[in-house]
């Protein structure tokens, strides 16, 4: 029996009125046993029933002389008179009750059950509204003196010492894990029993012990078979509120870490799905009770199974199983239950065998982009986002979501418009693993007029989000290629956004990708394209950036074309830039190169020789040719030949003879040349230094 601790400390006329409430509600259940326990260690047995007819209520008196035999005997009772001590039984008291007063046991799972404290958590419509909590601080609970009761133990004077105040964490292991197989086993008899209030009367009392945030605890739950048992309740009963009481106490339990989730399902899984399935469809068919809280219930656990990566693959695979996540924009579930069942989806996309399964499955991918596109909760967008991510991750499924315009509609729409970072991150990041097929570039560069383009073109330029910022990168450079760089080149802001990203980004990252993205445009967008001078203008931009890019190369690529010399030796910026990065000395030996080659490969038009001939030029020219570290031959090398070729050009060697430093470099290079001339190391090598020496000294 249970008592109120706040029963004692009222008048005895309203205990003996609530102590006869109690007494009547547990004589309506005559099938349910009482369990009664030795205070010491005794064993659980069931409270034999009188044979003329169920308990009738205690008195006040009784009830009372109950209580004061139990002080007794906890604290002030020798060990003999406890031995002595024997049963007490009350003889039943008939008592008439009015049909109106009588407890409904159908319209509620606690009908007869006496609590001392409401549990913490409460469920809507006509769920597990408070459950009995057995423990000690918070009730008392009268047992009567067995015969079996051992002897007690001797008194042992402990330390009072804060040291040993408090029991180890071993002592409270062991407590808690023989009280949760003892409940367990309790749940375990009672599912094999055919009396419903039994039933409901265990769950009941397994709820309020399952219902918490300790992961641990949970472990210890599913170790010991909760979960088995559970499903075999389950299976067994077709009671609407047993349904849900027992389809909570599964989500309660499974709320384990990884591993045990693993471990339990594996045992229980076959058997437990399906049924989930079921009373999954009836709820949202209608043709069940408080079917909002079964639903949501059976949503969590799936998700919490549904978090476990290696069991994904069987998860989904489950008759029903797409079925359930289709229904998804179709039910009318509220919105806790939508975001749960979106995140299952999103959590079984995450798996490479699944993501087939789900574009193919008719009709999930239209739910999906519903919810991505119209629903109202933040979340279950962003979930929605992940799950497209995920599946155009998946070879085999990007080209059919590039067909489908409402995939690439409902993407450009969540980059737009979305305001979470998240959302907006995987619409990004789905766009780009989309374009990482060579098939599906130029489709997604010319869709709507380049809104594709436009949006990514927003998101790099304006996104606060770095990841976003570096996946908008990333789908330009995987865009870019032969085939789109006419389209993109042409698309409007779209280089002079890469350019100005490429160096006044906050992130190195992202000046790295945007440089990238606008070098493989540059390699294939000719002199003949319209947006070719722009071209030149975004490289110029791009070259001021202070990562590490590829604009050197892609103006020696250029300048190596002859039909591109003339208009980038005009075309203004381009021959500062390469003699920028010429004598900049935190440039990187291999840019250095690159930038000399293309001046050489630029001296090599004869119309271009007058214009090079200039100041800044010059400098770079004698600056490389200067150069001894080690890797900068070829530079040298190739500031000679320039040099050599510029004086070709008769109205250049008077002011080139008169440029600081560049008859010293010249005779060194001479120097070099007759000392390789000499020892025969490179035949066949043709030796210019010493007359351009002589033409320069004929020039002064």
């Amino acid at each position: 029996k249970i008592i109120d601790s706040d029963t004692m400390s009222q008048p005895p006329s309203r205990r003996y009125q609530q102590s006869r409430s109690r007494s009547v509600t547990r004589s309506t259940r005559p099938s349910v046993p009482q369990y009664e326990r030795s205070s010491v260690g005794g064993s659980s047995k069931p409270r034999q029933s009188p044979k003329a007819g169920p308990p009738s209520p205690l008195s006040h008196s009784h009830r009372a002389q109950s209580f004061d035999q139990s002080i007794i005997s906890a604290g002030a009772s020798t060990s003999s008179q406890r031995r002595s001590s024997g049963p007490q039984r009350f003889p039943p008291q008939p008592l008439s009750i009015p049909q109106h007063k009588r407890p409904q046991t159908g319209n509620s799972s606690l009908s007869g059950i006496s609590t001392s404290r409401q549990s913490s958590t409460a469920y809507e419509n006509g769920s597990i509204i408070s459950a009995p909590s057995f423990n000690s601080h918070n009730s008392r609970e009268i047992r009567e003196p067995t015969n079996s009761r051992p002897a007690p133990p001797k008194r042992v004077v402990r330390d009072q010492s804060p040291a040993n105040s408090r029991r180890s964490p071993s002592e409270k292991s062991i407590k808690a894990t023989k009280a949760t197989r003892k409940l367990i086993e309790e749940l375990h008899k009672a599912s094999e029993s055919f009396n419903l209030d039994r039933r409901i009367v265990a769950i009941t009392n397994a709820c309020a012990e399952f219902d918490h945030d300790d992961d641990l605890k949970h472990n210890l739950e599913l170790q010991n078979g909760a979960a088995q048992v559970l499903a075999k309740s389950l299976s067994t009963t077709d009671d609407d509120d047993e349904i849900r009481m027992v389809c909570a106490a599964i989500e309660m339990v499974f709320r384990a870490q990884g591993p045990y989730v693993h471990v339990a399902f594996d045992k229980c899984g076959t058997t437990m799905v399906p049924i989930l399935l079921r009373h999954l469809e009836r709820a949202e068919n209608g043709s069940m009770k408080h079917a909002d809280v079964s639903i949501l219930n059976i949503t969590k656990t799936i998700l919490y199974v549904s978090r476990v990566n290696e069991l994904r693959y069987n998860l989904a695979r489950h008759s029903g199983m797409m079925d359930a996540m289709r229904r998804v924009a179709t039910s009318i579930l509220n919105p806790e239950c939508r975001v749960a069942r979106v995140r299952v989806i999103a959590n079984l996309a995450n798996c490479d065998d699944n993501k087939g399964l789900i574009l193919q499955h008719d009709g999930l991918l239209d739910s999906l982009l519903r919810i991505a596109h119209l629903d109202l909760s933040d979340s279950a967008r962003e979930y929605a986002g992940m799950a497209l991510m995920d599946m155009a991750s998946a070879p085999c499924n990007q080209i059919p979501m590039v067909k489908n315009e409402k995939v690439l509609g409902t993407l450009v729409k969540m980059v737009l418009v979305e305001k979470g970072p998240g959302t907006r991150e995987a619409a990004i990041t789905a766009l780009q693993n989309l374009a990482f097929t060579k098939e599906n570039r130029l489709k997604l560069a010319s869709f709507k007029e380049g809104i594709v383009l436009e949006a990514l073109k927003k998101a790099l330029s304006g996104d606060k989000n770095v990841k976003a910022r570096r996946r908008a990168a990333g789908a330009l450079t995987n865009l870019a290629c032969q085939t789109t760089s006419k389209v993109m080149g042409c698309h409007k802001g779209l280089l002079d956004t890469l350019a100005i990203v490429s160096t006044r980004d906050e992130n190195s990252e992202v000046q790295t990708r945007a440089a990238m993205a606008l070098t493989k445009l540059a390699a294939n967008i000719s002199i003949y394209m319209p947006c070719y001078e722009t071209l030149l203008d975004a490289l110029v931009v791009a070259s001021l950036s202070s990562s590490v890019n590829s604009v050197s190369a892609v103006l020696r690529v250029k300048a190596r074309d002859p039909e591109n010399r003339a208009s980038m030796v005009r075309h203004r910026g381009i021959l500062d830039t390469l003699a920028d990065i010429s004598v900049d000395p935190r440039t990187q030996t291999k840019d250095k190169d690159n930038a000399m080659r293309a001046i050489m490969h630029l001296t090599n038009e004869s119309k271009n020789r007058t214009v090079m001939c200039n100041k800044k030029i010059l400098d770079a020219l004698v600056t490389g040719s200067n150069s001894w570290a080690p890797g900068t031959e070829e530079i040298r090398d190739s500031a000679v030949r320039a040099i050599e070729r510029l004086a070709t050009e008769h109205s250049n060697r008077s002011f080139m003879a008169r440029h600081e430093g560049l008859l010293v470099a010249v005779a060194a290079a001479t120097e070099r040349e007759t000392k390789l001339e000499d020892s025969g190391a490179q035949p066949g090598r043709a030796f210019l230094a010493k007359p351009l020496l002589m033409s320069l000294l004929v020039a002064m």
